[in-house]
């Protein structure tokens, strides 16, 4: 229940703008040539660069969670291929030396005086900014949740609080329905909700029980996936494996005492059906962060507005943005985020110079589409929904290569290369091929 709970409460990055509250420490002040905001993937691999660029004692990252998570591998954590310990490092081990790390939760942020406001009532000014926040869980929007998460048989591989319960259910399947969602909303790593379906049908074909499983993803979208070359390769696979698809399906409730999950069709507003499950992923609506949703920074939805060709704001040259909080037309991914931080890197070089920015970001992004236990569909493509692809090989094609890269290489360059600012680039895969597995 205390796990659940902190469901309940805002991203651990956020707190609602109307909690402000003094303490001993209201008066204390402190300066930085460089703050960023938000210690997960794009906020300590860009403190590790700044870090490089304006020298030890220059920097600050604001982050007050004390575990630091590679979340891209909770898909293989939700079907049992991988631990959720090691989805987890603690964040002092992943912080730079020499880079100052402030615990605490960002309450409030003014571009006009560059500075930002603590919880614990610290001031922070800065002479340059990079926000990495992050996007919020809104589980809430969903009718009986995250209460529902109290009951057996459903589970979300978006939550550290949940991700196990998927596994759970997963395991404790007998017969009936596996429901699967896709919310209405923006969400991280569009290609995982459906994930997490072809690990199930992979695994009850292997323990015996998938003729008695109608397995059933219910998506909000009107395609299956969003770049034609690679929904084109899954929609085979749908057929191949008897999965059911139904467009613009929203779920709206979730009856956990009876199993029951309540979807809306788009495209008949008011008009609902209601499924009994045997189980249930949930994938949650999605929003922007609630602090940069209240500054100064946010575009009309809230979102960081940035320019999509080098990261900086558009409105307060001495801010940037990177990874899930940010207002580019991409997927929101990990491999965004490497992408992004050599772009960024390169946008910030200029402007301490006074100079024009001289790099461009394409839009690229990448999702490694898990298929079963030892294949993948690795997609990449640009802002145009053009593919980007980085190896030599038909991409759409299901690998077993590229399962192995998604389950054991990537993590490695994760923790030892992106976080420390040494692995990314416009197609940061290729550097792969460079890196090896140092």
């Amino acid at each position: 229940m205390a796990a659940l709970r902190r469901l309940r409460q805002c991203h651990p990055t956020i707190i609602a703008l109307s909690q402000f509250h003094t303490s001993s420490h209201a008066s204390a002040k402190q300066h930085y040539k460089m703050l960023v905001l938000g210690g997960g993937s794009g906020g300590i691999s860009m403190s590790a660069r700044m870090k490089r660029m304006f020298g030890a004692g220059n920097v600050a990252v604001v982050e007050p969670s004390e575990m630091h998570y590679y979340q891209p591998i909770w898909t293989l954590v939700g079907a049992g291929a991988k631990t959720l310990t090691s989805s987890g490092r603690s964040t002092a081990s992943v912080m730079p030396s020499g880079v100052k790390w402030v615990k605490s939760k960002v309450q409030e942020i003014n571009p006009d005086k560059n500075t930002v406001l603590t919880d614990d009532g610290t001031e922070i000014s800065y002479e340059y900014l990079i926000v990495a926040l992050g996007l919020q869980l809104h589980f809430e929007k969903i009718k009986g949740l995250p209460e529902g998460f109290d009951h057996p048989k459903i589970g979300s591989n978006y939550s550290v609080e949940t991700v196990g319960k998927t596994w759970k259910a997963l395991q404790d399947f007998k017969e009936g329905n596996a429901v699967f969602t896709f919310p209405n909303t923006p969400v991280k790593c569009a290609g995982a909700p459906q994930k997490i379906m072809y690990l199930t049908d992979a695994y009850l074909r292997k323990t015996g029980k998938r003729a008695k499983a109608n397995i059933i993803y219910n998506t909000s979208l009107p395609v299956l996936f969003g770049i034609k070359k690679y929904a084109d390769s899954l929609w085979e696979i749908v057929k191949q494996r008897d999965l059911q698809i139904n467009m613009r399906q929203n779920l709206i409730e979730v009856r956990a005492d009876k199993q029951e999950a309540v979807f809306e069709n788009l495209d008949k507003p008011g008009e609902t059906k209601v499924f009994q499950y045997e189980m249930l992923h949930v994938t949650p609506p999605m929003g922007p962060n609630l602090v940069v949703k209240g500054s100064q920074l946010a575009d009309e939805v809230g979102w960081l507005d940035i320019s999509k060709d080098n990261l900086q704001h558009n409105r307060y040259p001495n801010v940037f943005g990177i990874g899930d909080c940010t207002n580019l037309p991409t997927a929101k991914t990990g491999a965004a985020v490497a992408a992004q931080s050599a772009i960024l890197n390169r946008t910030i070089s200029r402007v301490v110079k006074n100079e024009k920015p001289d790099r461009t970001y394409d839009g690229y992004t990448s999702c490694p589409l898990v298929t079963s236990y030892n294949t993948v569909i690795l997609a990449e493509f640009d802002y145009n929904g053009q593919p980007l692809e980085t190896f030599p090989v038909n991409q759409a094609k299901e690998s077993r290569i590229m399962y192995h890269m998604k389950a054991d290489v990537m993590p490695h360059l994760y923790w030892h290369g992106l976080l420390r600012g040494l692995w990314g680039g416009p197609a940061p895969y290729r550097k792969i091929l460079h890196l090896g597995m140092k």
